[in-house]
């Protein structure tokens, strides 16, 4: 199975601790964190590869990715 998983990178307030969280709608509780987009980006990666491993060592369904579509301009 590939690992295509649409990822949302969102910007964390202060408040939170700063910086950017990403998640794996497709992967329930898939999600990471970093200082900057790239960081969250990059760790997301780690974290889709420990959720697939958990879920199949639990003999749980891995779902397929979903398919997405950008349109130009929005």
């Amino acid at each position: 199975m590939r690992n295509d998983y649409p990822v949302i990178i969102e910007t964390l307030s202060d408040e939170d601790g700063g910086g950017f969280v990403a998640t794996v709608p497709d992967l329930p509780g898939c999600m990471s964190d970093g200082a900057t987009r790239e960081d969250a980006a990059r760790n997301i990666a780690d974290a889709i590869s420990a959720w697939i491993e958990e879920a199949t060592r639990l003999g749980r369904p891995v779902p397929a990715p979903s398919v997405h579509l950008l349109l130009a301009g929005e």
